[in-house]
């Protein structure tokens, strides 16, 4: 039971919370958390080498088994995966709930350079790098001309 009680409906606020999400919360009524929404977007970073393009992201507390990567037609690099919720048991009461849950997305459009066939992926301390080599760039050949006259 609360402390103070809730002007917005929510038997569920106190004193060290007066603004909890639920009450303010900007996704309700989408058909997706906004916990769901925060994890949504997993940030990705793409940096590119000599050698490959790689791509890093912070995806914590997830194993591997619940994180797909694949390449589709036409060059796109598509990472997915989904975080649980936590269950609650009987005889527990969560205060806050501000871990983010749910699926994840994100696709990117692989250059022509990219080696579509040696993609590698790890996940190690929550962080999974994707590298996905490049085809060397070939200089053209310079032919000398003989000019006539």
């Amino acid at each position: 039971m609360s402390l103070i009680p809730s002007f917005f409906g929510n038997s569920q606020s106190n004193v060290f919370d007066p603004f909890p999400l639920d009450v303010w919360d900007t996704f309700e009524g989408f058909p997706f958390s906004s916990a769901a929404a925060n994890f949504a977007g997993a940030r990705v970073d793409w940096k590119e080498t000599p050698e490959a393009h790689v791509f890093k992201a912070d995806l914590p507390g997830l194993k591997k088994e619940e994180v797909k990567v694949e390449v589709e037609d036409g060059r796109i690099l598509q990472i997915s995966g989904e975080r649980s919720r936590e269950q609650e048991e009987k005889n527990e009461k969560w205060h806050r709930v501000e871990r983010s849950s749910g699926k994840f997305l994100r696709r990117f459009r692989l250059p022509e350079n990219a080696k579509l066939d040696q993609v590698k992926a790890a996940l190690e301390n929550g962080v999974l790098t994707v590298t996905v080599p490049k085809e060397e760039v070939k200089k053209p050949e310079v032919k000398a001309i003989d000019i006539s006259g």
